[in-house]
């Protein structure tokens, strides 16, 4: 990937007078505000100036009203999916929705009733176990297989074993957040297999999934067959990719007939309407117009990857960083440091002055661990990996 320097990364614009949640939850989250906060999964990156200018170009219309989505807002988003993930949708496949857990909510829902088994795959992004329970559907969970190499996996032969009858529906990470993998066809058509068999609706969380970093690539779950397609629902958005959060417009893909009017029902209910209007241009200039600023974005997380995986090779014995494969999220296994994980936490807050999402919330499976979000600029990546690394000199000293 040859880096045309169209866009500069070095520096962002400070968000600690804005109502950010990383920083306005920091005293409440870690007891201090003298921390930086890289814990919450949106970017300490700038925007991009194309999905500003659009914005700017809709407010030169002084009526900001009720509006649709326009179609060519999702067709931009179809024909990105397609070339960049080769996926098909049709526009009659796409719902608009203000964020992806509110998509699986929705799921949830429209797919089980209580009792219902839903399979979860730890450890994982907290609001898919709490989102199951929330509903009082009964969690199963398939732990992810930790390997030799600090890699996961699926654990095929345990998801076997566990499904039953009331096994209605997975939630699937995809690329996955925690772990950080881009899962194989050959591990999701696994996957695909097990469901198929039990008539087992996927919900297929893909919000990372322009996040991916060669020579790893997304596959899409629907993508898998036109037997995957009838039974997924598929979570995409301009969120995560473009640092969009704050426009809360995401989409979800229900090609199946039948699936979309079980979710339609659901979904009506809850009155999810049809977002903002600068939600609107936002998300359609994303696609349009995004591409190289996304391949550039990504050179550049890489980077910060690498800066902070050079610090944990430093001190082997103590923290080890898994290795990447899409997100922008480190998972940082410190299981070598004899930390419970309150202590463990306590670490990074007082001694590393970080502000980092403790492994724990994401299963017991991430006992030991923690979440580093490494989308931020040069500038700001160097000190963050500038604090690690003095810590854990001290730590090294105090602990032999």
């Amino acid at each position: 990937m040859k880096h045309t320097n169209n866009y500069d990364f070095s520096t962002s614009a400070s968000r600690e007078d804005t109502n950010a949640e990383k920083y306005a939850l920091r005293e409440k989250l870690f007891g201090t505000n003298d921390v930086l906060p890289v814990w919450v999964a949106d970017m300490d990156i700038d925007t991009p100036d194309f999905v500003l200018e659009a914005v700017k170009k809709r407010l030169e219309h002084p009526v900001i009203g009720y509006e649709e989505v326009p179609k060519s807002a999702f067709l931009a988003q179809i024909e990105w999916m397609k070339r960049e993930h080769g996926v098909g949708f049709a526009l009659e496949d796409m719902l608009y929705s203000h964020s992806v857990v509110a998509s699986m909510n929705v799921a949830i829902e429209a797919f089980t009733q209580m009792g219902d088994k839903v399979i979860v795959q730890t450890p994982v992004y907290p609001p898919f176990f709490h989102s199951v329970m929330e509903h009082e559907r009964e969690l199963l969970k398939n732990p992810l297989k930790l390997m030799d190499d600090g890699t996961y996996t699926f654990d095929i032969e345990d998801l076997k074993s566990k499904i039953d009858e009331k096994t209605k529906l997975m939630l699937l990470c995809s690329p996955h957040n925690p772990v950080g993998r881009a899962w194989r066809r050959e591990e999701l058509e696994q996957i695909l297999e097990v469901c198929l068999k039990h008539k087992i609706v996927v919900f297929s969380d893909e919000i990372h999934s322009d996040l991916v970093y060669a020579p790893h690539a997304h596959i899409p779950f629907a993508s898998l067959s036109k037997e995957a397609k009838g039974i997924t629902v598929t979570a995409i958005g301009v969120g995560k990719t473009f640092n969009m959060a704050g426009f809360a417009m995401s989409s979800v893909a229900v090609p199946e007939r039948e699936l979309r009017e079980k979710f339609l029902k659901v979904y009506n209910r809850v009155h999810f309407a049809q977002g903002n209007a600068l939600s609107h241009v936002a998300f359609e200039a994303a696609y349009r117009e995004g591409k190289v600023w996304l391949e550039e974005l990504k050179i550049h997380l890489y980077k910060n990857f690498s800066m902070l995986d050079e610090v944990c090779k430093k001190f082997p014995h103590l923290i080890k960083l898994t290795p990447i494969e899409g997100t922008y999220l480190g998972w940082l296994d410190c299981r070598g440091m004899g930390l419970g994980d309150k202590k463990l936490r306590e670490f990074f807050i007082y001694n590393a002055g970080l502000g980092l999402s403790a492994g724990i919330s994401f299963g017991r499976e991430g006992s030991g661990f923690m979440r580093l979000n490494f989308a931020v600029s040069s500038d700001r990546m160097s000190q963050i990996t500038e604090r690690l690394q003095k810590a854990l000199e001290n730590f090294r000293e105090k602990n032999g």
